[in-house]
């Protein structure tokens, strides 16, 4: 599945690079991942009193994260002032998106008991799917259009990097457990595996790729690409825990079958969608952007 998925994502990064700022194939692949996200959360959640409407927070994930493309692309002929940041109108989709989840549950009540636990399983399907994504895509813009593919490859890379390195050193040394009743596959190696090839990734990628997007552009210094990845790495793993909170709590053991080896889409998202609002603010926040951003 690795050998088939990398040059796959590669490719559709390469291929939304050749279109600039606008960012077209990525708005696709981007409502695609909605899409199917809301949809294997709707699957996991429909239990108990949640019953989430399909159809309406499968739409309503695809808009809030293509609300981040408002204003930069002809397909939304919307005018919306170009600041160099759409976060403001992911938020404003995401408020129309409650007010529109308020309307269908009070439209579709018939008795007590139910409307309130599925009211706020579409909230959480919208704000985990919908939201994150929306926030992930800003980092195609959050250091200059040119440079987008080596924001977003450093999310990839660091978090998936982390993945291997939990792995490879949970499996050689891991005997005490992280957190047995939520993810029992876990330990404290693995940890620190995490830690250490999220690290490694990043310094790796930021020292490397950064010429290649860019010949004039200088990589950041080494020890703020490992705080870079450490950072994210530590998020990442949070973020692979709270998605197996999920899972845990319908008992379930993947969020589907959709992809062998891996589960399902979400299995394979966790730590990037949720380690994205940090990666934006790290991107912001230290100097590991060398060059000068337009608009900046």
């Amino acid at each position: 599945m690795s050998a088939v998925l990398i040059p796959l994502l590669a490719g559709i990064f390469a291929l939304d690079h050749s279109f600039g700022r606008s960012a077209p194939i990525l708005l696709v692949f981007g409502c695609v991942l909605a899409y199917r996200g809301a949809d294997e959360l709707c699957d996991l959640l429909h239990t108990r009193n949640f019953t989430p409407h399909r159809f309406t927070v499968c739409a309503l994930s695809m808009l809030v994260t293509s609300a981040a493309w408002f204003g930069r692309s002809r397909i939304f002929p919307i005018d919306v002032p170009d600041d160099g940041n759409t976060l403001a109108q992911v938020m404003l989709a995401y408020s129309l998106s409650i007010l529109i989840m308020f309307f269908v549950s009070a439209y579709r009540y018939r008795e007590p008991g139910k409307s309130m636990e599925t009211l706020g399983a579409e909230l959480m399907i919208v704000s985990y799917v919908g939201v994150l994504l929306g926030v992930c895509a800003q980092l195609r813009w959050v250091a200059g259009a040119e440079a987008g593919y080596l924001v977003m490859g450093s999310l990839v890379i660091v978090t998936k990097a982390g993945d291997a390195g939990a792995y490879t050193l949970g499996r050689l040394f891991g005997r005490r457990k992280l957190v047995p009743l939520l993810s029992p596959g876990k330990t404290y190696a693995g940890a620190g595996g995490a830690l250490l090839g999220s690290a490694l990734g990043a310094y790796l990628w930021l020292t490397f790729a950064t010429p290649f997007f860019n010949a004039t552009w200088q990589p950041p210094e080494w020890y703020w690409t490992v705080l870079y990845g450490v950072i994210i790495g530590i998020v990442g793993l949070i973020g692979d825990l709270c998605e197996s909170l999920i899972k845990r709590d319908v008992g379930k053991k993947d969020s589907a079958g959709l992809l062998p080896g891996f589960g399902g889409l979400l299995d394979l998202l966790d730590s990037i969608i949720y380690s994205a609002p940090v990666a934006y603010i790290l991107w912001k926040a230290i100097p590991l952007a060398t060059w000068k951003i337009p608009g900046a």
